[in-house]
């Protein structure tokens, strides 16, 4: 409870909620609100993207896996970053352009208006998925803000989710889009701060380190199988990057192509950065704290930083674990909120409903959303790294190819993508609750089994409509000629 740590977070949710404030006039209109009126520039949407992509997980969960497991789990870094570039140069550049031609604001009302849905289930079925895992997704960030709070101020975890969960819900209750995103420029600053300059500092202040514990290499137990699949299961989670709504959605609210340019190198070296200190953190602090089992392994980074760190720094530092935490769950109780407001409650509940009354809705979704995610939060099943898993994979399974075939196939029919999405969801469940995530992460089959779906209903039963072929073709042709 030093001084100085203290002030330096208060400060900080101080800025926090300023922004939500400054914000809460300028956020009139969904599209604002929901998108920020598609006009966010480049710094704004990579730091925004990398930071509410990169939660509590890459200063608690990587490092507190790289703890136990050693170097093996660089794969799970090198599979992050390759989907990082992919999802920035292959998938971003379109879903602009397509999403900005349907004047679609979420996710599911996108892929209705793409696949041209009579039905309304894509929608329907996409919204539920996304309100599903993302309130499993934002309950591992109230854990983590539970674990660093109690860490760090000595108070219960009921108290510390929350009282982190409160400060979170409010600034995104108030400032909706672009306060998200002009304080993930912030939280991203803080987090690749904090990232690259704990490591070095611990490397320079100390002399105790067993530097050949720092390569650790895969345990001799294990097996050449399990080794396989432990890494086919790591670079698997780069597929989970083409079907993060909340990543997904700054691609929509850039300003223009040349900016999404921009934004796409950025986004590329921060999350290098982040991904290589976050490994480095993890392979230091386990010579210098070798004991830390049962969840504490994932405070590793606190227990560095404490170390390490004066105490004016230490608050600092500190606060770039809860600029990554919260940047992520921000996002996440956004989309969640607009596809409950947009896509089940303006399209389904009442149609034509106004401006104001979206907004005043979008705003209770938060606070509802939020409710659920604390309430698992308070009592949690799993270290903060699994939470994540079995969300992050959630979308990817689901969503992944089915946004892939939007924007590169023409076959793609609205039944073979709901075909798709149901057959990628209920893959991933099923091979999680049979307990074969222990060989293989279940995003890997659930991606697989979506994606061949696809394939074989575009195979037998193509898209024949010429309305639809005619417009998928003028708006790739507006893709192109935006590129140039």
């Amino acid at each position: 409870m030093e001084p100085a740590v203290v002030f330096t977070f208060a400060a900080y949710f101080i800025v926090l909620l300023a922004v939500g404030l400054f914000f809460y006039k300028r956020s009139a209109a969904a599209e604002e609100y929901w998108l920020g009126g598609r006009a966010m520039g480049a710094w704004v949407t990579a730091f925004s993207a990398q930071a509410s992509d990169m939660s509590g997980w890459l200063l608690m969960g990587l490092p507190g896996a790289v703890y136990l497991g050693g170097l093996q789990e660089a794969w799970i870094a090198a599979g992050l970053l390759a989907g990082t570039v992919l999802n920035w140069y292959l998938l971003a550049p379109r879903l602009r352009i397509f999403t900005q031609q349907t004047n679609a604001l979420t996710l599911p009302s996108f892929l209705e208006q793409r696949f041209v849905d009579p039905s309304g289930l894509l929608r329907l079925v996409s919204a539920a998925i996304i309100l599903l895992f993302f309130t499993l997704y934002a309950a591992s960030g109230l854990v983590a803000t539970g674990k660093l709070f109690e860490s760090t101020f000595s108070i219960s975890y009921p108290v510390s989710v929350l009282l982190g969960g409160s400060i979170i819900i409010l600034y995104t209750f108030l400032g909706g889009f672009k306060a998200v995103c002009w304080t993930d420029l912030l939280q991203g600053a803080l987090m690749i701060f904090a990232v690259v300059v704990v490591p070095l500092m611990a490397v320079w202040k100390t002399d105790t380190i067993d530097w050949t514990a720092l390569f650790r290499c895969i345990p001799e137990e294990k097996s050449s199988a399990l080794f396989f699949f432990s890494v086919l299961s790591a670079l698997s989670w780069g597929l989970g990057y083409f079907g993060q709504p909340h990543i997904l959605a700054r691609f929509m609210a850039v300003k223009s192509l040349r900016h999404l340019h921009q934004s796409a190198f950025i986004g590329s070296l921060w999350a290098a950065a982040a991904l290589a200190g976050a490994l480095a953190i993890g392979q230091i602090g386990a010579p210098m704290f070798p004991s830390l089992s049962g969840g504490e392994e994932e405070k590793i980074f606190i227990y560095l930083i404490r170390t390490i760190c004066p105490p004016w720094l230490t608050g600092i530092m500190l606060s770039a674990i809860l600029s990554a935490i919260m940047s992520t769950i921000d996002s996440q109780l956004l989309v969640s909120a607009s596809a409950l407001t947009e896509d089940l409650y303006r399209k389904t509940i009442q149609t034509g409903a106004s401006e104001k009354t979206a907004i005043l809705v979008s705003r209770l979704g938060v606070l509802g959303i939020s409710a659920i995610a604390l309430l698992l939060a308070l009592n949690p099943k799993d270290t903060i790294l699994k939470i994540v898993a079995y969300a992050w994979g959630g979308f990817g399974a689901a969503f992944g190819p089915v946004i892939l075939a939007a924007l590169f196939s023409r076959k793609t029919t609205w039944y073979a993508a709901l075909a798709g999405m149901l057959a990628g969801t209920l893959t991933l469940i099923l091979w999680k609750q049979l307990g074969l995530s222990h060989w293989l992460y279940e995003l890997a089959p659930g991606f697989a089994a979506n994606a061949a779906v696809l394939m074989i209903i575009n195979f037998f039963f193509p898209q024949t409509n010429a309305a639809i072929l005619e417009d998928f073709e003028r708006t790739l042709q507006q893709t192109r000629q935006a590129g140039r």
